[in-house]
């Protein structure tokens, strides 16, 4: 499954040039994203309503922006990907994923602390001190091999420990499957993350935001493989795995179920 067109032979010749196009990209995100929240907040309903009356009332507008992160993943980043997983041997890339796993220990740091999980604070600030130093800024995931292995915290699972409700099931352009619970997270962790504030410059930044994103989106080949074939709807497999993920995460695997009206199964009780 590879490409060869010829822009994709240029972008890979010249790797910045994918980094500049992403650069517009996102300042353009980051105003939009303003917008769109103001306007999801009118709209917000807690995890119990967004289960048991409208699983997707903005199902419109959510399959009309899935298919066009769709058809720029597919024209844009993918194509992307597979000339970055050919043309970096696989230990590269595990180190480069390493790195920014490295830097999102931050991220999770702050929010363990924030979700009082102290313990687990205790673990992730162990991780980052000895990948840092003796896995030499993270390329190297010493710390797994310690028996320390990686949490997973983030500002939306923390509003959701606080009582946060997740409001409807959104999908953000170019960024995909959200909430607008996690809509607001998003912003927490772009700021926190080390790639945002430890940075010299913009263009450092946005290049380093750009390759973590290629990296993630190559990891994700051998996974779109395996479901190729598979005959299900994307969009309603995707909303259902991010939902359940989400609130896997925020209630420690034990999500609360709602209760069901035997005389009307289709209809769980408020």
């Amino acid at each position: 499954m590879r490409d060869d067109c010829g822009w994709v032979n240029m972008v890979y010749s010249n790797p910045a040039l994918i980094l500049s196009w992403l650069t517009p990209m996102n300042r353009f995100y980051r105003r939009l994203l303003t917008t769109l929240v103001a306007v999801m907040l009118t709209g917000c309903a807690p995890t119990s309503e967004l289960l048991n009356d409208d699983p997707d009332p903005l199902e419109g507008y959510n399959r009309a922006m899935f298919a066009v992160n769709d058809a720029v993943d597919k024209a844009l980043f993918k194509p992307v990907a597979q000339v970055y997983q050919k043309a970096l041997p696989d230990p590269v890339i595990t180190s480069i994923g390493n790195f920014f796993s490295n830097l999102n220990d931050v991220v999770v740091l702050v929010n363990d602390v924030l979700q009082f999980e102290f313990h687990q604070a205790a673990q992730t600030s162990s991780r980052l001190v000895f990948n840092t130093t003796f896995g030499v800024l993270g390329l190297f995931d010493v710390a797994s091999r310690m028996e320390l292995p990686k949490n997973r915290a983030d500002f939306g699972q923390t509003l959701g420990r606080w009582g946060f409700g997740e409001g409807y099931f959104i999908v953000l352009p170019f960024l995909g499957p959200s909430t607008v619970r996690d809509t607001f997270g998003l912003v927490g962790n772009f700021f926190v993350n080390p790639v945002t504030w430890a940075t010299d410059s913009d263009r450092v930044m946005w290049s380093l935001w750009g390759l973590e994103l290629i990296n993630r989106r190559a990891g994700l080949l051998q996974i779109e493989r395996a479901f190729a074939d598979a005959q299900i709807d994307p969009y309603s497999f995707q909303r259902s795995a991010y939902l359940q993920q989400r609130r896997n995460l925020v209630y420690d695997g034990q999500p609360p179920q709602p209760d069901f009206d035997f005389e009307n199964p289709d209809h769980p009780l408020q």
